[in-house]
């Protein structure tokens, strides 16, 4: 884990902190200009409870870092153009211009959020400055004990794979022959629905030849009536039998 000493020593170790500019409200409240983006020396001073002097020599020896981290000097045409939009933005929000805003300097120094970040990582002879630090280092170890934890529970997880990986090696065996036993039953139930449907067409032709039979049947029953009935026709006494008279 880093330590404040190392942190105030080398540029590597803060470039890794500078996406925690939320630490800054949770030491102090952050004072900005009207637009919320940029601070003056003044107020960077002020956040860190030392003169502005402190602020500017340290701003200059670390100029290039600073700068990288939204530093920057306005000059000229674009120092008015500035000032012009925070004077706007003052008396949008009905607020007078603060007599300690320096409207008539040649240049003025901005900062922002990340710039002020940067300062508390490099200033030493500051609480509020130390107390970032602390919250940078703190939050460092936090992280650096979740990732602890995450990679113990991916190393679990690891593991656990490794016994369901053995399992189904040892299980592979055992689904191959399932497989082929399936194979097998899948064609015998293939041979079964061809039985089945040759069965069915017999079927279906008996019941044809059923249904001729009993057309014939119905025909022979038919053929049978009349023949009984013209049998009788031809003998009309064969019901009635022959009666001789008494004495003869």
């Amino acid at each position: 884990m880093p330590t404040e000493v190392a942190l105030l020593e080398s540029r590597a170790l803060r470039v890794e902190q500078m996406g925690r500019v939320d630490v800054l409200d949770k030491v102090k409240s952050l004072v900005m200009l009207p637009d919320g983006i940029h601070l003056r020396t003044e107020e960077v001073a002020r956040y860190f409870e030392v003169s502005t002097t402190a602020v500017r020599r340290l701003t200059d020896r670390h100029q290039g870092e600073l700068a990288e981290n939204g530093m920057r000097v306005l000059r000229g045409a674009e120092l008015r153009s500035f000032h012009s939009d925070i004077l706007s933005l003052w008396k949008r929000k009905g607020r007078e211009k603060p007599e300690s805003y320096p409207q008539a300097a040649t240049q003025l120094r901005l900062y922002t959020r990340r710039t002020v970040l940067n300062v508390a990582m490099l200033l030493r002879d500051s609480d509020i400055a130390r107390c970032v630090r602390t919250y940078l280092l703190d939050a460092e170890q936090d992280l650096r004990a979740g990732y602890a934890s995450l990679e113990h529970r991916v190393t679990r997880v690891e593991s656990h794979l490794a016994g369901v990986g053995s399992a189904l090696q040892e299980l592979g065996p055992v689904l191959n022959r399932m497989s082929h036993r399936l194979d097998s039953l899948d064609r015998r139930l293939d041979a079964t629905h061809q039985v089945v449907g040759a069965m069915s067409v017999r079927l279906g032709h008996m019941s044809e030849d059923i249904v001729r039979i009993d057309g014939r049947m119905d025909d022979l029953a038919r053929n049978l009536k009349d023949l009984s009935r013209r049998n009788r026709q031809r003998c009309p006494t064969a019901d009635r039998g022959l009666s001789v008279p008494p004495g003869k």
